[in-house]
C-alpha cells in the first residue's frame, strides 16, 4: 500500500472534488450558516483557553444536543476559565452532565488547565508554535487530545482563518476514499490528510476563493480560504457520505462526479 503523498495531482483532485461539492444548494447552506459564527465554536467566545476547552468538549456530540452544548458552554465562558477549574468535582460535573461523558471531559478539563499551567511556568507560549509542533505537544500532553481535537484546538485558538484545517474520523473513513487518498492508518491518518488537504489550499487558494463568489461568507483578503473549504468538506461529508443518497456517484474517485451522473441512473 503506498500512502498518498501531497503534490500537484492530489492538489487538483481536491480542487475538483471541492468544485463540485460546493455547488450543491444543501452544501452551501450549511457553509453559509457556519462560516461566520459557528455554532460549535462560536467567535464570542475569546478566551484562548476556553476555545481549547470548547474544541474537546465538542467532539462526541451530535446535532440533536447543539442547544444543551451551546447553553452549557455558555455558562463555562461566563464562569471563565479560572472559575471553571476552581469549582469542586461535583459543581463541574453537574455543569458537563448534560453533555455526557462527563468523567471524560472532566479528566480533559483538568489535564488541560494543568498543561497549560505547566508550559507557562516553562515559559513556553503554545501560540508562537506552527500547527505541527502545536498539535503533536497538545497530544502527547493533554489526556483526552486526540489529533482531531488537538487540531481544532489549534485551529479555534487561533482563528478560524489561521490556516488548519482540522480532519474528523468521518473524513479520514468517508471522504479520503472519495478522495482516492490513501492514508496511513491508526491516529497518524488525521495528521496526514490534514496536510494533503493545506497543500492544496495553499497551491489553489485563488481557485477555491472563486468558489466563495456569491455566498454569505466573510474571509480576509490575506487569508486562504482553508475554513471555508473545512467547511465545504465536512458538510458534503455529513450530508452526502454518513447517509450516502440515491444521487451520489459510488464510482468515486474513478468518475469525476459527485452527484447526479450517468451511474446514478436506474
Amino acid at each position: 500500500m503506498t500512502v498518498t503523498t501531497p503534490h500537484r495531482c492530489t492538489d487538483d483532485r481536491v480542487l475538483a472534488f471541492v468544485t463540485r461539492a460546493a455547488a450543491l444548494a444543501d452544501v452551501t447552506a450549511e457553509v453559509e450558516a457556519n462560516h461566520d459564527h459557528n455554532r460549535w465554536w462560536p467567535p464570542t467566545i475569546t478566551d484562548p483557553r476556553m476555545r481549547m476547552l470548547a474544541a474537546g468538549w465538542s467532539t462526541r456530540i451530535n446535532y440533536r444536543m447543539i442547544d444543551t452544548y451551546a447553553t452549557v458552554l455558555a455558562e463555562a465562558n461566563k464562569l471563565g476559565f479560572d472559575a471553571l477549574t476552581d469549582l469542586d468535582d461535583d459543581q463541574a460535573r453537574d455543569l458537563i452532565a448534560p453533555l455526557g461523558l462527563t468523567e471524560a471531559r472532566l479528566t480533559y478539563l483538568y489535564s488541560l488547565a494543568d498543561t497549560l499551567a505547566r508550559w507557562d511556568k516553562d515559559g513556553i507560549d503554545p501560540a508562537a508554535w506552527d500547527a505541527a509542533t502545536f498539535i503533536t505537544a497538545f497530544t502527547r500532553d493533554v489526556r483526552g487530545a486526540s489529533y482531531k481535537v488537538a487540531q481544532c484546538a489549534a485551529l479555534y485558538a487561533r482563528g478560524y482563518h489561521c490556516g488548519i484545517i482540522p480532519v474528523d474520523s468521518g473524513m479520514v473513513t468517508k471522504l479520503a476514499p472519495a478522495l482516492g487518498f490513501t492514508l496511513p492508518s491508526g491516529p497518524a491518518a488525521h495528521e496526514h490528510l490534514r496536510l494533503l488537504l493545506e497543500h492544496a489550499v495553499a497551491r489553489h487558494a485563488d481557485a477555491l476563493r472563486a468558489l466563495t463568489t456569491g455566498q454569505n461568507v466573510t474571509i480576509p483578503a490575506e487569508a486562504a480560504p482553508t475554513w471555508w473549504t473545512h467547511l465545504t468538506l465536512i458538510y458534503f461529508k455529513r450530508l452526502y457520505l454518513n447517509r450516502p443518497p440515491a444521487r451520489l456517484c459510488t464510482r468515486r474517485p474513478t468518475c469525476p462526479a459527485l452527484t447526479d451522473c450517468a451511474h446514478t441512473q436506474p
